[in-house]
């Protein structure tokens, strides 16, 4: 086929979140299958980026004790704490939430092949809310061919 031929597609949504506690692991790899497929893209790759500087996007496996693992180990390297952080003499009380979506990721890309997300197994996408309880929001940029 000739190169030039090719014509590279694009396509951009935005899911929003609005967790009314003040952290939680949500699945949200159905959402982004369903952008995937409705983008015609049949190789190429995903983009899953969480816009919020408290929240985070992350591949890892939909098993309930793991969930709670993570919970647990984000909370002794980054307690929730008020005094203790000097972000939070802004008035904030949230800065253990910067620092859990920094352990835990910006975002993930995943392959796409065959207009499907390529994953190993038990991986699923999802959303970390560290600070909830207002509406945030999650890029999902699909591009290929």
């Amino acid at each position: 086929m000739d190169p030039a031929a090719i014509r590279m597609k694009s396509k951009t949504e935005y899911l929003t979140f609005n967790i009314p506690t003040r952290r939680a692991f949500v699945n949200i790899t159905p959402e982004v299958r369903k952008i995937v497929a409705a983008s015609g893209v049949k190789e190429g790759i995903c983009l899953v980026n969480a816009m919020h500087i408290s929240a985070s996007v992350f591949v890892n496996d939909d098993e309930r004790g793991l969930h709670e693992d993570f919970e647990k180990w984000l909370e002794k390297l980054a307690p929730f704490s008020p005094e203790n952080y000097l972000h939070n003499r802004t008035g904030e009380d949230n800065a253990d939430a910067h620092l859990k979506r920094q352990i835990m990721g910006r975002e993930t890309i995943v392959a796409i092949t065959d207009g499907k997300l390529d994953f190993g197994p038990w991986e699923q996408i999802f959303y970390g809310e560290f600070d909830g309880r207002r509406p945030k929001r999650v890029l999902v940029k699909v591009i290929g061919e």
